[in-house]
């Protein structure tokens, strides 16, 4: 499998590289099920979202998606809206309870698959219900002197 594409998080000022599907599972007990076309192969869950931690609370801010248009067969972009109708402006995320990883610093190690890459810090965020009980960062490593992301490591 190709590497995904992440989803962005919004915490404390910073915007960090989500590593993980919180939407999915929301998106899987709906009935009908919701579903979304991928665009390309870093993409197969065909949509990206910006998500934000504020307060102890998780919320799903935006989401750009593609669904199959009826008029003209094609793909079309939605927004947030075709999920949550009526919360513009995001929706706390109630349904999730898990871990979150997101990355902080330079891509130490490519993984072409899912989002096995290895970054210099991973920062991880315990959810029950959309609350926030615990958070933790953990050191990966640090990019040599001299070396560029792309390069190798």
């Amino acid at each position: 499998m190709t590497a995904q594409a992440t989803e962005t998080m919004l915490y404390e000022g910073e915007e960090l590289r989500l590593c993980n599907e919180p939407l999915e599972h929301f998106l899987h007990n709906q009935q009908p099920p919701v579903k979304f076309m991928s665009a390309h192969t870093a993409l197969w869950r065909g949509y990206i979202g910006t998500w934000s931690i504020e307060g102890e609370r998780l919320y799903l801010k935006s989401l750009k998606a593609n669904t199959h248009d009826e008029v003209s067969g094609g793909i079309q972009e939605v927004g947030l809206d075709a999920v949550f109708p009526g919360f513009p402006d995001g929706v706390f995320a109630h349904w999730f309870s898990g871990e979150l990883r997101c990355t902080r610093g330079a891509m130490l190690k490519y993984v072409h698959g899912g989002f096995g890459s290895v970054y210099e810090r991973d920062l991880f965020f315990k959810v029950k219900k959309g609350v926030v009980i615990d958070c933790r960062e953990v050191v990966n490593g640090v990019v040599p002197v001299g070396a560029h992301e792309s390069d190798d490591i």
